[in-house]
């Protein structure tokens, strides 16, 4: 058995006005823990010396209770290693933390109260989504990890966090660091045509993030919320967490269908949407639709949050303007991330916020979480600053076509029509729908016992659809990869 490092000991409680020995309590203590799984076998325990002091008592108990417990097998020397909890010790006698004999210490009664949580927890669950635990062919949202500079950005890690200046070492600005919000709205007003400076971005620590700050600063329980249907679950999870409810508007070769949603819930507080590459079917949202959109939330009076998640890869030009960019009413918030142009553990988002909405969302971002780690947020203005940001999104947007293309292909050649793919030239993954009467779910179970991640498209919609469908991610693996990955979906249908 691999030895355990030593950890901190859970809390010794010693009573020295007892009439049991202090070095019968000490064992017993000893005993209790290590049975009901506070101490691990293997794990090392303070000597008596550090022990004793730590205690404030002699180190005359400490000793005996040690020599009663080597005696007994529960403790152990190793040459190197010191006191151990022994190895040897019988695994039905152990027990995992937190499941000792609570009945012994409770009042004597026949019935416990009730352990309530939440009701909205519930909306929450997600089934087991098997498809997330492949990082391999079509998981979606993965970038290539593997052409990432981390050369260049481990040099600008190392450089910030050798020496880092007190300002960075203690509590920041909700808001984030100023120089970071400065390069971002520098980049989105070049690329995304968003209007905004730097006094209006709020760092997050991803869209997921992004969204919930948006959630708890403009709506209220109950609320109606107009979102796309089918449309991402993160998005109806940050809905879920206030409690709104959720009005579902359906999506088609256009985007987001105003007039529906008009019919089917006119006064909603706002609307959740991503119009330049819309999740998960693709499709751009046409500048009808947007001019409908915007009229009709400065009408309403709604909000309109627009997710811009991975506008940066578009293939058919250059990338599309930004909702945020049409509004002259102020009523679109605009949340963005780096997590898909980078990596995923960077953890680094961003909101645009309107002007006179930014005190509410920076309460909101200090409620939440106070401020976002201040080590990837100075690393990454550097990154931007010296162009490394830049050139890596180039590079990814040849190689992302390239693979993207080298998947279309092999649907073509080894599908035979049994995948119709949809959307447009743009983004990290594609739609396909499938024959009519397979499913979905059933279909990503097998691909997982493939070794594939095959993202069931049902699972976006608020009720089943009458076809389903597959999400498959091209970003993160090599062509190779791809045309063996869609050679066993091919055997999934």
């Amino acid at each position: 058995m691999k030895r355990i490092s030593a950890g901190f000991l859970p809390p010794v409680a010693l009573d020295a006005a007892a009439g049991t020995p202090m070095y019968d309590q000490l064992s017993e203590w000893f005993r209790r823990a290590i049975v009901g799984g506070h101490l691990r076998p293997g794990q090392r325990v303070p000597s008596t010396r550090s022990l004793a002091k730590e205690l404030r008592i002699s180190r005359v108990p400490v000793l005996s209770a040690y020599e009663q417990l080597y005696a007994e097998g529960y403790l152990e020397t190793f040459v190197g290693a010191g006191t151990c909890v022994a190895r040897s010790i019988p695994g039905q006698t152990l027990k995992p933390h937190g499941a000792t004999e609570r009945h012994t210490q409770l009042p004597n009664t026949t019935q416990t109260a009730p352990r309530k949580i939440a009701q909205r927890v519930d909306g929450l669950r997600t089934p087991p989504q098997t498809w997330a635990n492949n990082q391999g062919a079509f998981r979606v949202g993965l970038p290539a990890i593997d052409h990432f500079p981390v050369t260049t950005w481990s040099k600008l890690l190392h450089q910030h966090a050798r020496k880092p200046p007190i300002e960075q070492m203690v509590y920041g600005d909700p808001m984030g660091y100023l120089p970071l919000r400065e390069a971002i709205a520098e980049y989105l007003g070049t690329v995304r045509t968003v209007r905004c400076d730097a006094s209006q971005i709020l760092i997050t620590t991803g869209s997921q993030q992004g969204l919930q700050v948006c959630v708890h600063a403009l709506l209220d329980a109950k609320d109606r919320v107009w979102m796309e249907d089918p449309g991402y679950p993160g998005a109806r999870q940050a809905l879920g967490t206030i409690g709104a409810e959720i009005i579902p508007v359906p999506v088609d070769e256009e985007g987001l269908n105003v007039e529906e949603g008009i019919r089917r819930q006119r006064n909603a507080r706002a609307v959740y949407i991503s119009p330049s590459h819309q999740f998960p079917l693709g499709y751009t949202m046409s500048a009808t639709r947007r001019m409908q959109l915007l009229s009709w939330a400065s009408r309403s009076g709604a909000w309109i949050i627009e997710d811009d998640y991975d506008s940066e890869y578009r293939f058919g030009g250059r990338p599309l303007a930004s909702l945020q960019g049409m509004d002259t009413d102020d009523r679109v918030v605009y949340v963005g991330t780096f997590s898909k142009v980078m990596f995923p553990a960077l953890r680094v988002g961003y909101i645009v916020v309107p002007k006179d909405l930014v005190g509410a969302f920076a309460a909101v971002r200090d409620a939440l979480d106070t401020f976002s780690p201040m080590l990837y947020q100075v690393a990454l203005t550097d990154f931007i600053r010296e162009g490394h940001f830049a050139r890596h999104i180039r590079r990814m947007r040849a190689l992302y076509l390239e693979r993207r293309i080298a998947l279309l292909d092999a649907i073509d050649q080894y599908m035979d029509g049994r995948l119709e793919v949809i959307g447009t030239e743009a983004g990290m993954q594609l739609a396909a729908l499938l024959p009519h009467g397979v499913d979905d779910v059933a279909v990503s179970i097998k691909a997982k016992q493939l070794g594939i991640s095959a993202r069931p498209l049902s699972i976006s919609y608020a009720e089943r659809p009458a076809r389903g469908g597959v999400i498959l991610g091209y970003s993160g693996v090599g062509v190779h990869e791809l045309r063996e990955g869609i050679r066993k979906l091919k055997t999934c249908i």
